[in-house]
């Protein structure tokens, strides 16, 4: 309108101004010739207003025009925001998720893209799209706290003596008093609180990144029987540069091998450790937390490669429940310093960091969001002998270890979503939660590296606007690695799933969850319940004694109440 106005303007001025020349006094040869030439100049102007009025309507047509499209382009934005608005509030109720906007923790059940031009792709420093509330600036540094506050009940038929934790071998036989005992607690362990930092510096984007929850182990017996003094922990904590498409991260995080919900990113919000309530998460996930430097690149927006190093242990087994490897008797004593069997980890030597490789790919089928990743992972393993007796060989032996996995997160139809998650490794037990050695030590001192696979598979689906259901498989299996022992006063076998050794073989777990926004304000947060029940069972390569059980089993139900911060 205001341009109308204008060109109206401008037309009544050279209208007056053409009139004016028009009716100005001129010295005509005769009054003949004067009539002639203002009836030519009159003409003229007449043409000159009729071609100006048609300037205008063509003008004001496209002014119209231009309205209209605005109208639309604005009419569509609404809409998608308010989708956008709905697929988050769902989401955010997940079991293990963090806050419940895209600058925090929380994992997207259905990934909602914030990048530029709706790409499919984030780099970690970019996630960022809507600043939190509780955000705080000073100057071009942006701090934003994080968390929930849980109250949880969980109930389970046996007792495996973990707390809110599952170890999931840990599941007691029906001929221990701990099958007869049911296990029914409240706890606010998970409660999660951190700090999100966003910054520039020289051209490099910066986050740095900390989380903690309240799940440390106290070993003061009347913090638990009184006090309920939970100790708060380490969860995450790091440091990630970009520039150019390139990527450092150094501190602690989830290991690179653990799948990816996007990209390579090591926000807690784009990794996938389900949407459980459990804070073991899955039997048969791939994961740690551990101290680590990356080294990602992104050559375009749907690609990214990655390089990783991370803190490397030697483990025999004893973590999760699990059954630990058998040494043998001539280097028992001297050996068993020098791996980690479920004890503290201080101490236990490493031949060199974990090297992890993985390749990841997000894309479009249609309007439906995928990922594709694979992973490949090298260890190492050293001890030293100090005996010189036969069968030891005095000195240092190695072995090297091999991993890959090959996971997939695909959106099937509008708001479903289905995740494949498959691992295979020699030496590589300890990735699946610890629930199988990484190796085995022969009489002679030399290291054998020991089997495993595992897999977690599912679906994910928003069935409403405040609804999320999970339904999840899980399992792992550990390899056979026998050495007949001649070395103690009895000889017979040792290394891993002998017989008689109760050792296990396979542990499988079926989980259901059901995840309900109760309550969300994007000023004063959301209110969610988190419900979970599983069913986990394992079987031993051999039964321990003569006609003992052959199989494991416990149900469990989680209730959770999670208020998180905006």
């Amino acid at each position: 309108m205001k341009r109308r106005g204008i060109l109206a303007v401008l037309c009544i001025a050279t209208v007056g101004a053409q009139i004016g020349v028009a009716q100005t006094p001129s010295m005509p040869a005769d009054s003949a010739q004067t009539a002639t030439t203002n009836s030519g100049d009159l003409q003229q102007l007449r043409e000159t207003i009729a071609l100006q009025e048609k300037q205008i309507q063509r003008l004001q047509q496209a002014v119209e025009d231009q309205q209209k499209l605005l109208e639309k382009e604005l009419a569509a934005a609404k809409a998608a925001s308010a989708n956008a608005a709905s697929t988050d509030a769902a989401s955010t109720a997940g079991g293990n998720t963090g806050v419940p906007t895209a600058s925090t923790t929380n994992p997207k059940l259905i990934p909602v893209v914030n990048g530029p031009a709706g790409s499919p792709h984030q780099k970690p420093s970019t996630l960022m799209s809507t600043p939190s509330p509780l955000s705080v600036s000073i100057g071009n540094t942006t701090f934003t706290p994080l968390g929930f506050l849980d109250a949880t009940y969980f109930f389970r038929t046996t007792n495996v003596g973990s707390g809110i934790g599952t170890n999931f071998l840990g599941i007691p036989y029906n001929n221990v008093a701990a099958y007869h005992l049911q296990d029914s607690s409240f706890s606010a362990q998970n409660s999660r609180l951190g700090l999100r930092v966003d910054s520039n510096f020289l051209g490099s984007k910066v986050l740095g990144y900390f989380e903690g929850d309240f799940l440390f182990n106290n070993d003061a017996p009347t913090v638990q029987i009184t006090s309920n003094s939970d100790g708060f922990r380490l969860r995450c904590y790091f440091v990630d540069v970009e520039k150019n498409g390139f990527e450092v991260l150094a501190g602690q995080d989830w290991s690179m091998m653990t799948p990816n919900r996007k990209g390579i990113s090591p926000l807690p919000g784009d990794i996938f450790y389900t949407q459980n309530m459990d804070t073991n998460y899955q039997l048969g996930l791939v994961w740690t937390r551990a101290p680590q430097v990356r080294f990602i690149a992104h050559p375009t927006e749907n690609v990214a490669f990655g390089v990783a190093l991370e803190n490397q242990q030697q483990y025999i087994g004893g973590g999760s429940g699990a059954s630990t490897v058998t040494l043998p008797a001539n280097l028992n004593s001297s050996l068993s310093s020098q791996f980690q069997s479920g004890q503290s980890s201080f101490g236990v030597p490493g031949f060199f960091p974990d090297i992890q490789f993985k390749g990841a790919y997000d894309g479009h089928a249609g309007d439906k969001l995928e990922h594709v990743e694979a992973e490949a992972m090298v260890m190492g393993f050293k001890d030293y002998v100090t005996l010189t007796t036969p069968p030891a060989i005095h000195g240092s032996h190695t072995a090297v270890g091999y991993a890959g996995s090959i996971n997939a997160n695909l959106e099937l139809v509008k708001n479903l979503r289905m995740v494949i998650n498959t691992y295979a490794s020699e030496g590589g037990g300890r990735y699946i939660f610890g629930t199988v050695p990484d190796v085995v030590i022969r009489p002679d001192g030399s290291i054998s590296t020991l089997k495993a696979y595992s897999t977690v598979d599912g679906f994910e689906g928003q069935v409403s606007k405040n609804t999320v259901l999970t339904a999840y498989y899980g399992g792992m299996y550990a390899g056979k690695d026998v050495v007949f022992d001649t070395t103690g006063t009895k000889p017979g076998f040792v290394g891993y799933g002998y017989p008689n050794s109760g050792q296990v073989r396979t542990g499988q777990e079926i989980t259901f969850g059901w995840i309900q926004t109760l309550w969300k304000n994007p000023n004063y947060g959301a209110l969610s319940m988190i419900n979970q029940y599983s069913y986990v069972f394992k079987e031993p390569w051999y039964v321990a004694t003569i006609g003992g059980p052959r199989q494991a089993h416990t149900n469990m139900i989680y209730i959770d109440l999670r208020y998180t911060l905006p």
